[in-house]
């Protein structure tokens, strides 16, 4: 389990997370059962992947609880960052 950040969030199926960031990170958007896994250190299925260049937009492809999490890949550092919902209305 590696340090980062987390947020959950309610999202309809469509909207659009926007994630910015002043360094490069992995981005993930996954399910509450993939953010255990990943806790935990299990494989686990994510939307998402490494950025180098924000913002970063992830759907959600269905409506429901969803983990946007930010890590540095085992690297340390502070981030600054934001999340926010861009409606898909």
């Amino acid at each position: 389990m590696t340090n980062h950040l987390h947020q959950s969030l309610y999202l309809e199926a469509g909207d659009v997370v926007e994630v910015m960031s002043d360094t490069h990170a992995n981005v993930q958007l996954m399910d509450d059962s993939a953010y255990s896994s990943y806790r935990s250190g299990r494989s686990f299925d994510y939307y998402g992947g490494f950025f180098r260049y924000f913002p970063a937009r992830l759907r959600a492809p269905s409506s429901g609880y969803w983990n946007v999490v930010l890590d540095l890949g085992g690297g340390t550092g502070t981030v600054r960052h934001s999340i926010r919902v861009l409606s898909s209305v």
